[in-house]
């Protein structure tokens, strides 16, 4: 095990860092900060890395890495055709949800995961393509590997009179998970204190978690652990009630050791074992004391791996269908889901952070998963937009073309023909193109431009629609009409502007709070928000945003203005008014000179 912790330890810190543990925060943040973007090599080095780790007995679970590698071939194959981020993300989200139904024989399952824990949000956008993902992958699986639960399960029942032993088990599952994520995370912070190679700290994570597993004769805390809970489960949980309790402890410990160190592998299995054993160890209590009610305790196992497992990853929806799906017994259902929630409300009471987000909240990114498109019904295309933008004439020379670009650091413009009708879009590397030409400088801009049907955007619909639109095509720029005159520009929408207005629509959903820090990936505590309140006296009264730019500080962001009509997205013309109220993302460090352009 130590020489397995040594090469993945070396693998992974020397092609691909973010291979390191369990895998599905990296893939979510790919998701969330990205565009879905993950390197190709993950895939290779995830799979190298992980069947070592897991091979060689490290105290893991599959699934981690097989919804990196999933996630990461979706994504290659996205950049090699070059989707746009949207397709990107959709194909990130289905070959997480294939990794998870061909690794459990669990489709459904698959296809929740990758809605639920890695996209954050149920659409029918996703949906179809995760589902066909999901169901390809279980029906390859099943023809090569097996088409069997992962358990075979007795023929269980649950009795009205149980449903409080199912509370209990839900609050103490609820406490495990909490305990799980506190020390998986504690374990990481210990070894990432080391001042070591991460080939040795693997390494010294795959011994101690062999030490561990040691304390007990058949070493069950190695390995992901589910053929060993599945064997208990089939003899319905008739271990001793001491033995359960030491498994609780060695398994936590040991996947704790393995992955704590960067040895790469996932926290289902884990949480799957340590959720049956706390089962286990309720209903032979509970049978010990009233057998005619709690009569079979390999129930509360099944039913403790949801709950545990949902506790820890906040997926009740994966929990329940993820179980279901590997004991194929449905008569445990209302037990199942009853348990499941009550855990994920425990656990998110006590501890706000799931296994998953808290790995992105301690790099600084905090997500609000699900609300990326919603918040910005409240913002109109005409708010957000440039008004009045840089236009071309058709017949503009290239040469004038190429001029324009220079002096506007423009990337691309609304073209139209002599009573400013819009005829095409033209863009930078239309130009590229056509001046690398052979007498492509005689061109004109109806020549090379994007002439007839445009995507364009009203200027009285929702923001969230011109995002879908922007981002089905991957375009960075769209013009925008009014439908009184749907020829006639009155803006322009830049992706930047959608960033902008995106921080506005958060500003109005929480007008009633003190702040605005609750975006959808907030950066590391160096940067914060800051309102100023523009004042007679102000420096900056009466003068646009343009104006003022040149003296603020570098990495500085005007995100909205307040004035008494509301919140607006501010742009260069933008003039500055007094009891106008900015609201600017800057650098602590550069709050002094911030305040001193306002106030000097």
């Amino acid at each position: 095990m130590s020489i397995a912790g040594l090469l993945v330890g070396y693998s992974v810190n020397r092609w691909a860092k973010e291979a390191k543990g369990h895998g599905v925060p990296e893939v979510m943040e790919a998701i969330a900060l990205h565009g879905g973007r993950i390197r190709p090599r993950i895939a290779m080095i995830k799979v190298l890395a992980s069947s070592l780790t897991i091979g060689t007995g490290g105290s893991a679970g599959r699934e981690g890495p097989i919804v990196q590698v999933g996630s990461a071939l979706g994504s290659t194959i996205g950049q090699l055709f070059h989707f746009s981020g949207e397709r990107i993300r959709t194909l990130v989200a289905c070959g997480s949800a294939a990794g998870i139904a061909a690794t459990f024989n669990a489709p459904i399952a698959g296809a929740i995961f990758a809605l639920e824990v890695i996209l954050g949000k149920f659409t029918v956008n996703y949906f179809g393509a995760v589902v066909i993902s999901s169901v390809a992958a279980g029906i390859i699986g099943r023809a090569f590997l097996s088409d069997k639960p992962a358990f075979e399960v007795p023929a269980y029942s649950a009795q009205l009179s149980e449903l409080p032993i199912y509370i209990l088990l839900g609050i103490l599952a609820a406490v495990v998970a909490v305990l799980f994520i506190r020390l998986l995370y504690f374990m990481e912070e210990i070894f990432e204190k080391w001042r070591w190679h991460p080939a040795l700290k693997a390494a010294v994570g795959m011994v101690l978690a062999l030490a561990v597993a040691l304390l007990l004769p058949g070493r069950e805390a190695l390995g992901p652990g589910l053929e060993f809970i599945g064997e208990a489960i089939a003899d319905d949980f008739s271990l001793p009630l001491s033995l359960m309790a030491a498994l609780l402890i060695t398994k936590m410990l040991a996947t704790g050791f393995t992955l704590g160190a960067g040895n790469p592998g996932g926290v289902f299995a884990p949480s799957l074992f340590m959720g049956a054993i706390v089962g286990g160890m309720v209903g032979s209590v509970a049978h010990s004391i009233w057998p005619e009610v709690a009569v079979n305790p390999g129930a509360y196992a099944i039913v403790g791996m949801a709950a545990v497992l949902s506790g820890a990853a906040r997926a009740p929806i994966t929990a329940v269908l993820i179980v279901f799906e590997m004991s194929n017994d449905y008569k445990l259902i209302l037990p199942l889901m009853l348990a499941t929630v009550l855990s994920t409300l425990l656990a998110e009471h006590l501890f706000s952070e799931s296994i998953y987000t808290l790995k992105l909240k301690l790099k600084g990114i905090t997500l609000q998963r699900g609300r990326d498109l919603d918040v910005m019904q409240s913002l109109l295309a005409k708010e957000a937009m440039t008004p009045d933008p840089y236009l071309v004439q058709e017949n503009m020379s290239l040469a004038e073309l190429g001029d324009l670009l220079q002096r506007t650091h423009h990337h691309s413009f609304p073209v139209v023909d002599e009573v400013l009708n819009l005829m095409g879009m033209v863009s930078l590397r239309d130009y590229e193109r056509a001046v690398n030409q052979e007498n492509g400088i005689e061109l004109r801009v109806r020549d090379i431009a994007t002439m007839g049907r445009l995507l364009i955007a009203y200027d009285d619909e929702p923001l969230s629609e011109v995002v879908r639109r922007l981002a089905v095509r991957g375009i960075n720029k769209l013009p925008v009409v009014s439908h009184a005159n749907p020829k006639r520009v009155v803006g322009a929408i830049r992706r930047e502007d959608i960033v902008k207005a995106y921080n506005i629509a958060l500003a109005r959903r929480t007008e009633d709070e003190p702040n605005i820090e609750k975006l959808a990936a907030l950066p590391n505590s160096q940067m914060f928000f800051l309102d100023i309140e523009i004042t007679l006296m102000s420096h900056a009264a009466h003068k646009t945003v343009a104006e003022i730019a040149p003296e603020l500080p570098y990495e500085c962001v005007v995100v909205s203005v307040r004035r008494e009509e509301g919140l607006l997205v501010p742009h260069g013309n933008t003039v500055l008014q007094p009891g106008d109220v900015l609201n600017v993302f800057v650098r602590r460090a550069d709050e002094k000179q911030l305040l001193d352009c306002f106030f000097a």
